[in-house]
């Protein structure tokens, strides 16, 4: 079973035999992470980080936050914790709250539950050393009526392959320990729009594309992502494996994750989170430690789709310097201020794949949106595979990450390809890779004309746009609908937006997600459908020791 945690974000996209030939196509949830057993899931060969100082970690906050007592962080819980960006933003209006003590809750609550703790969850690997300085001059700002976007203010988490000029960039890998770039895109949008930048959240290395045999949410740098509805029992899920479970945690506003495939989609609804998988070219991939260049995306990761509507929007805009960012469908876009509050499901037609209707979560998802006006239409799912799979991740990430080391990363770095990186961990493999490296040896080994490649590619963003076109237009349908990343490597090569939505809780706990799948640029309907779903159904619950 080990394997398996392997392909729990790839599962739809190939078996989970082993890294040589794991490229056999399979298209349903066989690997659904309530069914992994507890004793597999505490056999960690890591669980805390060798590389985090927690003292040194806090040393530049620990002045700032002598007097935030517990006296303080109590009476300020009913006002932050489990509230919503515009609730939170109504407290700072009224002065009932301020962005310097918002940060500063964030900040007592890492501090006291993600290390060295019998509650730790691993999920932060730096933090912003200016943060609270930051946050004081947004409340002078504020006063000053310089508040521009809901996001204003806001402490937002970024998954450790997103470069930001405030904290090293380690994609999780102690080759990369002192990268130190200068702001991603989508970094630069969020600061433009008045973002708080709070720190950077564990993944699982390199993105999980790394060690063939290695836990969801592990990594060198973070050591062990832990889930806070099951801690050590229940699965993370990966990549965005920190994101996720911050999120869960109340440990930020929101965060920020990246996908390949299902990696967004998987560790929040695994977390009982929202996370927005938008179509390819909406946000820039700039500044990202990249898997694909044809599929990576970065998303929004929040409690509640408003506040994923509104830290997607704070991040658009059209990027130059990446090949699939389409200015058409920036122009004149505000997800916050869309009709997504109030578009309703009523005359919906929803496709339910059949295969699914085992899951009961499912079933009584299905009825909710039925209760609500819905149309659900039966489908059985489209005999489509995606051949090839794993070779276009080696033949993209063995091209794309020199690349970014040269155009986005730190200019002092002696690491320049994958091989490079393979030799660093060599030299102190308990270390750095103590599950091995069998992912990245394949990267090594794989190659390819560019007329082979590039027919793997268009087969595969064929074979995953017949998937869904074929219901769609039978149908008539708008969306898809799924179960957390069941059908996430579908959406990747199609290039198709997803998003997931807390459906509730198996008999054990673990947290399911309802899988939205839509047409390219169909955010805003995706976010309106969530919505309305997540306002009838209310499933999320806060977990129970992190209250």
């Amino acid at each position: 079973m080990r394997t398996s945690l392997l392909c729990i974000t790839f599962v739809i996209v190939f078996s989970c035999k082993n890294s040589e030939d794991s490229k056999e196509v399979v298209e349903k949830p066989s690997a659904e992470i309530s069914a992994v057993s507890t004793k597999e899931l505490t056999e960690f060969k890591v669980l805390d980080s060798k590389f985090i100082d927690n003292s040194q970690l806090w040393e530049s906050f620990n002045k700032d936050l002598s007097d935030f007592t517990e006296n303080k962080y109590t009476a300020l819980k009913p006002l932050i914790l489990e509230q919503d960006i515009p609730t939170l933003q109504s407290h700072i209006q009224s002065g009932k709250l301020s962005y310097e003590n918002l940060t500063k809750f964030y900040l007592y609550r890492i501090r006291s539950f993600d290390r060295e703790n019998e509650l730790s969850l691993n999920a932060v690997i730096s933090l912003n050393p200016k943060v609270i300085s930051e946050a004081k001059q947004k409340d002078i700002d504020f006063k000053n009526k310089m508040l521009k976007h809901p996001i204003y203010g806001m402490p937002i988490l970024l998954k450790d392959n997103i470069n930001t000029n405030a904290m090293a960039t380690t994609a999780g890998a102690v080759a990369f320990q002192n990268n130190n770039p200068s702001d991603a895109f989508i970094v630069e949008r969020l600061k433009e729009q008045g973002a708080l930048i709070l720190g950077k959240t564990n993944l699982s290395e390199w993105a999980y594309f790394f060690c063939g045999e290695c836990p969801s949410g592990y990594s060198a740098i973070g050591g062990q992502t832990l889930n806070p509805y099951g801690r050590k029992v229940m699965d993370t899920s990966g990549s965005s494996s920190g994101s996720g479970v911050a999120v869960a945690a109340n440990f930020c506003v929101a965060a920020v994750g990246t996908e390949t495939s299902g990696s967004i989609l998987s560790p929040a609804s695994q977390n009982s989170g929202v996370g927005l998988k938008p179509t390819i070219g909406l946000l820039s991939r700039s500044g990202i430690v990249p898997i694909s260049s044809t599929l990576d995306t970065p998303g929004p990761m929040a409690k509640n789709v408003t506040d994923t509507a509104i830290l997607l929007d704070a991040m658009l805009g059209f990027d130059g310097t990446d090949s699939k960012s389409v200015k058409s469908h920036l122009e004149d876009s505000s997800y916050y201020e869309s009709n997504f509050k109030t578009n309703k499901l009523k005359g919906k037609r929803f496709g339910v794949l059949t295969t699914l209707l085992e899951d009961s979560l499912y079933v009584r998802a299905i009825e909710d949106l039925k209760s609500a006006g819905a149309i659900i239409i039966e489908i059985e799912p489209e005999k489509v595979e995606l051949p090839d799979f794993l070779r276009l991740l080696n033949l993209d990430m063995k091209r794309d990450f020199p690349n970014y080391i040269t155009t986005w990363g730190d200019s002092n770095l002696e690491i320049k390809s994958i091989e490079d990186v393979m030799l660093f961990n060599e030299k102190d493999s308990v270390a750095t890779m103590p599950y091995g490296q069998s992912l990245f040896a394949g990267i090594v080994a794989d190659s390819a004309t560019n007329e082979e490649f590039t027919s793997i590619k268009n087969t595969l963003k064929n074979n995953g746009q017949l998937f869904f076109d074929i219901p769609f237009q039978r149908d008539n349908l708008s969306a898809i609908l799924s179960i957390n990343n069941a059908h996430a490597g579908f959406a990747a090569v199609a290039e198709y937006p997803a998003i997931t939505v807390p459906m509730g809780y198996t008999d054990s706990g673990a947290p399911k997600g309802l899988t939205f799948i839509g047409r390219p640029w169909t955010e805003a309907l995706l976010l309106s459908w969530a919505y309305a779903y997540e306002q009838a159904s209310k499933k999320r619950m806060a977990p129970e020791k992190y209250n």
